[in-house]
């Protein structure tokens, strides 16, 4: 059986929403360790990077999905997923590191920024080159 390219920025798109999920728990599990009662985000800073790992990475997910579907329909399909499999690793490390220290995500901001740049760059320059075909 012969599956449609884009399966495979279909898995890299559940794979970056189990990634998200995972950091999502846990800031929720930060939550009860920490003793934050809801609705408040105020505690110590080791709590705060748990959340700020989470909010994080809703941001870069608001901005990486799209671009992975436009490179993906109007660029390449199998390109995007290979370059979208950047984001969940990069943004996993990210939540690591940054659970650790502050200083200890910036390898991980580098590695899931750069799919999202190279995305929306590389869709911009296929949608313009269909308009002007």
């Amino acid at each position: 059986m012969e599956y449609p390219t884009y399966l495979y920025s279909a898995l890299v798109t559940v794979i970056s929403l189990l990634v998200y999920y995972f950091t999502v728990f846990k800031a929720g599990m930060a939550r009860g360790r920490f003793k934050v009662e809801a609705p408040s985000h105020d505690g110590p800073p080791e709590y705060l990077r748990f959340v700020r790992a989470h909010q994080n990475t809703a941001e870069h997910l608001i901005l990486f999905l799209p671009a992975l579907w436009l490179f993906t329909v109007f660029g390449s399909a199998v390109w995007a997923a290979l370059i979208g499999a950047a984001w969940p690793v990069g943004r996993l490390m990210y939540a690591l590191g940054y659970y650790q220290a502050a200083e200890k995500r910036t390898l991980g901001l580098i590695v899931s920024m750069l799919p999202i740049y190279i995305l929306v760059l590389g869709s911009l320059i296929a949608i313009l080159m269909q308009l002007l075909s």
